[in-house]
């Protein structure tokens, strides 16, 4: 028996790097799954695989993130897959290159689009359902960028710090109603994130940053996340030696942002 057998998990973000890491820690724990992201071909790979490992069923819904008139249907149509949702992990993000005063703002609208507004229509389509069926858990991915600011990330990091408002609000209005929520906090992770970030004016980073290829690996960061999920932990830190800026920031937050200023963001 895995510890999330015929559990019913949605996965957004799930064709590549941590979304898929988690769904095949997800299939090998029994769970039924519902994989969202751009990309159908990949995703169809990622549904064999999840089968192959173990999962009951899984399902591929592709969409397109950006497409914020249509979010919420999306998440109807995810819930009417199996009737019902035990576990959303809004994961799907986009990262940004550029500074403040050069990146246009339909970039950082379009990150905003993904990475908060997307999550939070989501949620209040998903949300309700779960509180009528006496619960569920939420779970996000938001970043160490989500707890400091950090150059060149001006929207990314803005985004982040709203999915913690947002989520930890969620948690301190329904934990009464059996709704949990869990964090998930990652620093460096050797996903493509760098490679399809935004620069200033809406072009395709295209290349992996240094930093990013020098973290832990999406399987590491998977394995962590589905336990701290299983444990239903309140947050979850995800990374290497870069995650004790978290810790500066809350105990020294002048020295945290005298180092953000010298940390190359590359």
């Amino acid at each position: 028996m895995g510890r999330f057998n015929d559990k019913v998990v949605w996965i957004t973000g799930s064709s590549s790097g941590i979304g898929e890491a988690t769904a095949y820690e997800f299939a090998r724990e029994g769970a039924v799954l519902i994989l969202t992201a751009l990309e159908a071909d990949l995703l169809e790979k990622v549904a064999a695989r999840c089968k192959e490992l173990g999962a009951p069923d899984a399902k591929p819904l592709p969409f397109d993130l950006s497409r914020k008139d249509e979010v919420a249907e999306l998440a109807v149509q995810a819930w009417q897959m199996f009737g019902h949702i035990d576990i959303f992990y809004n994961n799907a993000g986009i990262s940004q290159r550029g500074t403040t005063c050069e990146t246009e703002m339909r970039v950082i609208n379009k990150v905003m689009d993904i990475n908060w507004f997307a999550p939070v229509i989501m949620t209040k389509v998903i949300l309700p359902k779960m509180i009528e069926r006496g619960g569920g858990q939420l779970a996000v991915t938001t970043s160490i960028n989500g707890r400091f600011g950090f150059p060149l990330r001006c929207a990314y990091s803005s985004s982040k710090h709203a999915l913690y408002g947002f989520f930890e609000t969620v948690q301190a209005e329904y934990y009464k109603d059996n709704i949990r929520v869990t964090i998930v906090c990652p620093g460096r992770v050797q996903t493509r994130i760098s490679f399809y970030a935004l620069e200033k004016d809406g072009k395709q980073h295209a290349r992996m940053d240094a930093g990013q290829a020098g973290g832990c690996t999406p399987e590491q960061a998977g394995r962590r996340i589905v336990r701290a999920i299983y444990k239903r932990k309140r947050e979850v830190l995800v990374g290497r030696k870069e995650l004790l800026m978290v810790y500066i920031k809350r105990f020294f937050p002048g020295l945290c942002a005298r180092i953000a200023r010298t940390i190359d963001p590359m």
